[in-house]
């Protein structure tokens, strides 16, 4: 068994996975899986079809997007994915897709407000969507700068991380995050929902009812949180 062989074999499963939910297009979409020890982390390889992927096609990079382990070309995203595992120590997996809800709110350059109990049940703001950058970002590292780009909005509307597992960047898509590949794909999911939801309700009352605050913690911490009683096992 090789040295990467798991973040290979859970970063080929989860990316297989936002094709199979129908997240991405072609070869839209990339999923990373971290390895905190070795401080490397696998994903998929630019431009190649979902069909021909296989864990051994994985590209093993480090914290710098430096190749590791692999002879194919790393997604082109994979700098974005290196600066969210370098500066936010408590994840283990990072997803990109282009599903199409989550990036008409992105190209739209608006936060997904929170108006109903499936977005409280997984976080209590509204999902924040990051500016387009400036003109010398873009210009200079592209994809790297989309890292700190993200951070940013983190930094400046005081969100956690580990609370907020979903961003929008402006004019391009989402990002999302979490504890492994798998649940990184998850919130994948859940922000397209959400997203369509959001749309859709919009569509009905443009108004838009802002959830109650009281609602909003309920379902929160039914889910989350050392009082959570979702489930079977509290999570």
């Amino acid at each position: 068994m090789g040295k990467y062989d798991s973040i290979k074999q859970a970063a080929y499963q989860a990316n297989m996975k936002i094709e199979e939910l129908g997240l991405v297009l072609f070869t839209f979409g990339n999923v990373s899986a971290v390895d905190r020890v070795e401080e490397v982390f696998a994903i998929k390889p630019s431009g190649v079809p979902y069909e021909d992927l296989s864990p051994e096609k994985m590209v093993v990079v480090d914290f710098d997007a430096k190749t590791v382990e692999g002879d194919l070309r790393p997604s082109s995203d994979t700098k974005t994915h290196a600066v969210l595992y370098k500066h936010w120590p408590e994840i283990g997996g990072v997803a990109h897709t282009h599903s199409t809800y989550a990036t008409a709110w992105a190209q739209s350059l608006k936060d997904i407000p929170i108006l109903g109990t499936t977005h409280a049940d997984h976080l209590t703001v509204d999902v924040p969507c990051a500016p387009p950058m400036a003109d010398e970002m873009i210009k200079g590292d592209y994809e790297y700068q989309t890292g700190f780009q993200i951070l940013k909005l983190f930094d400046e509307r005081n969100l956690s991380y580990k609370e907020v597992e979903m961003v929008l960047v402006g004019s391009h898509a989402p990002f999302t995050w979490g504890e492994s590949a798998e649940k990184a794909v998850y919130n994948s999911a859940v922000l397209e929902q959400i997203a369509e939801m959001a749309f859709l309700s919009l569509q009905i009352d443009p108004k838009g009812f802002r959830m109650k605050e009281s609602l909003i913690q309920k379902h929160y911490e039914r889910k989350h949180g050392k009082d959570a009683y979702y489930g079977q096992n509290g999570d």
